[in-house]
């Protein structure tokens, strides 16, 4: 085990938060986000499809037993304000015209 200033010994939190701190000021933002495109592909590589959906369902699941109904308004507002930012009228015909024929669709269907 690492030891710390006294000469006692680190916790491995201690050690991986002192380690965090120390690549956090020799590397940019540009180093962390090759390595995360790098561990992105890998994982791709790695896993399927169905990989993907339980961790999503995991993480859904664990959301939601530690978040409130306040919580997801107040992110479905931040989400509204900056959709509403970043694209015009014509987006929002787009995706209206699409949501119409999907319903539309599904109406024929049933």
């Amino acid at each position: 085990m690492a030891k710390n200033n006294d000469d006692k010994k680190m916790t491995v939190e201690e050690a991986g938060r002192k380690g965090g701190e120390a690549t956090s000021k020799n590397h940019d933002r540009e180093f962390y986000q090759e390595i995360g495109r790098k561990g992105g592909e890998a994982t791709s590589e790695n896993h399927d499809k169905e990989f993907y959906q339980e961790i999503g369902r995991k993480g859904g699941e664990a959301t939601s037993e530690n978040h409130d109904k306040e919580f997801y308004q107040e992110i479905g507002r931040k989400g509204g304000e900056a959709t509403s930012e970043n694209h015009d009228k014509e987006f929002y015909q787009e995706i209206g015209e699409k949501g119409g024929e999907a319903r539309s669709k599904q109406r024929n269907n049933d």
